[in-house]
Formats: C-alpha cells, structure tokens, sequence
C-alpha cells in the first residue's frame, strides 16, 4: 500500500523523552478520510503508553487520542464527509463491524477487540497505529466525527475521550431532568462529568476531600460540593444519589460512597483499573439493591450524540493550550495535577520541531 511520511513527536523507549520523528500514513483509500490535525488532547493514556505503564507499548510511541482537525482528503466511496469539514477521531480507529457489540454501536466493547487510535494493531499497515500527536492521520469514514462549528476547536479536542468517557454512563444509567448524580474527583473526568450532568438537567454534586475546589465546582455547574473526609457531611447525603460517577485514578475506598446510594444506584469506575482495596462490602448493595459498575469511553454513534449535545449546550473543555514541544514538561504536571482542567497541544507548533 502506498504510505506519505508525515511529521510526529513520540517516544523510542519507556524512559526516553517525547521528540520529533517520522511516521507513516496510509495513502487515502476508497472509504478514507484525510484530516490536518490542528489540536490534540493529551490525556493520562497518552503519558501512561509513553512510559509504557501498563506494559505492551510497542516504540516508537506516538500517543494521542483526541483528535481536531480539517479534512484534507476524502476517499472515492465517502459519503458523510467533504473535504473542508471540521472532524475529530477519538480512542477508536477500527473494529470489526460484525459482533453483537459492534452491531449494538459499541464498538469500545469490539468481541474481537477494537483497534485504538494509538498502540494498537495497525490493520491496512501492519504493525502499530501511531496517534494525534501528529501533522495528518487517515481514518476510515465510518470512525470519523463530525465537529460542530459553533464551539472553541481546542477544547474540544478533550471531549473525545474525557467527554465521551463520562457521557457514555450518565447516557447509559439514564441520567436526565431531576436526577440526582455525584463525581468523585474534579480533574480532567470528573470537570466534563460535572458539565455534562448539569447539561442533562441532573442536581449534581462533588464529592472531593478538601474544600479548596468547592469554587471551582459550582463554576462548572456543581449545585454541592460535598467533602468525603468529613464524617457529617458524608452522613448527612447517605441513600441520595442515583448514581455517582467515579473518576479516581488510583486504588481508593469506594465503600463509603456506596453508602450515598439510593435504592437502585449505581456508582459507576470510569478513572481506575486494578483491584479495589479495601475490599468491596456487599451488605448495602444487596439491602439496597445498589450497583458497582464499570464504563470505558463510548461507541462511534454514541460520540457523535455527545458532540451534538455539546454543540447545542455550548459545553467544552476547560483546557490549557501548549505548544508540542512542551509535551514532556507537561506530562511531568500531569503527575502533580497541575493543569486545569486538559492540556491541548496546538498542533501548528508541529511544523517548527
């Protein structure tokens, strides 16, 4: 197949800094699209596939998994695409179209596991797919975006994955006017979490365990904020929510939220992979017909509904733009969660590495 080179910033080694390298793209097929990525979010995946944290990077690393831009080229058999339309691509490029989930639009749930923007197995190339962090990407039409028009483009690069991951429970446990919903954590999940409940007519409060993002909270449009540290106040919201979405990344007690569940509520982990410690406790689940369960980001429908919410809300990212070449100190001020609330690279500065 006929590839360009185009130009990238990624990583040769887990311990190796981010720098300018080549990559290539496919030339556009029959049902390809072509976009010039104009900003990419960097999202915790990025720096955790960098550093090869979970195991199984494959070098030379290019992450980037939320995707803006312009198309540049569209394939002979696209139809819902021209070129000079606004896209996005999210954490899915490819998937097998065929299983019960892909049949279902839950391509995130692929049976034969979906192809990821970045890292993952590159199936008109070979080898692996290389992420935003880069000039162009070609993406079959059926995994591309349609980016509304109306909305800042740099902020909403984040929506593609924070956006998606935090919509897709609130969607699934049918969150709507009057319901009543909590966010453990106000970071780059739990702010979209935040704004999208809100945007969905829910009550939403903030579950954080100091009072020095309570400001920040009810700007985002948080009606509570409640401080998980305090005995009273944890007790005082006891059997309330119908559900709570969960965006801690790092092994933490869930029991106590369980607790603020009602009958039928569901605290569902969108930020944590691993084994909960302590353990989980079944008493209020079973007495109370109360849930824990899990989510990962969303379906290529499912995103395009998120996008076209956001677009008839007026609800973005709150982000902090940087220029490509500052990716490592920033990566470095993701691990202190110095950033509020997603770094969004624009990605002309590519051009000057």
């Amino acid at each position: 197949m006929q590839t360009i080179s185009v130009k990238a910033f990624g990583t040769t080694a887990p311990e190796a800094d981010l720098a300018p390298l080549s990559i290539n793209r496919r030339a556009v097929q029959p049902n390809d699209v072509e976009i010039e990525i104009l900003y990419c979010g960097v999202c915790h995946s990025d720096l955790h596939t960098a550093r090869n944290d979970w195991g199984g990077s494959i070098y030379p690393a290019v992450p980037g998994h939320e995707i803006v831009g312009k198309i540049t080229a569209v394939g002979s058999a696209v139809s819902k695409f021209k070129v000079g339309d606004l896209a996005g691509v999210g954490c899915i490029v490819d998937s097998c179209k065929t299983c019960s989930s892909c049949q279902q639009d839950l391509e995130q749930y692929c049976l034969n596991g979906f192809t990821g923007t970045y890292n993952g197995q590159d199936l008109q190339l070979g080898g692996q797919t290389f992420g935003g962090y880069s000039e162009k990407v070609v993406v079959k039409e059926d995994f591309v975006l349609a980016v509304p028009t109306n909305l800042d483009l740099a902020a909403v690069a984040p929506l593609l994955c924070a956006g998606i991951t935090t919509w897709s429970p609130l969607k699934h446990w049918n969150v709507k006017e009057g319901s009543k919903v909590a966010v453990i954590g106000l970071g780059g999940l739990g702010h979209m979490a935040i704004k999208l409940a809100k945007g969905l007519g829910a009550d939403v409060t903030l579950f954080s365990r100091t009072p020095d993002k309570t400001e920040d909270a009810k700007a985002l449009g948080a009606d509570h904020v409640v401080i998980s540290t305090d005995e009273a106040q944890m007790k005082a919201v006891r059997g309330q929510f119908d559900v709570i979405i969960d965006t801690v990344p790092y092994v933490h007690d869930v029991n106590p939220y369980v607790a603020t569940l009602n009958i039928n509520g569901t605290l569902v982990l969108v930020g944590y992979l691993g084994g909960l410690e302590p353990i989980l406790n079944t008493v209020p689940m079973i007495l109370g017909r109360k849930s824990v369960a899990g989510s990962v980001i969303g379906g290529i429908a499912e995103t395009q509904e998120m996008l076209d919410f956001c677009g008839e809300k007026g609800i973005v990212s709150e982000i902090e733009i940087i220029k490509m070449q500052e990716i490592n100190e920033a990566y470095e001020r993701m691990l202190k969660s110095d950033v509020r609330y997603r770094f969004v690279i624009d990605m002309a500065s590519l051009k000057n590495s």
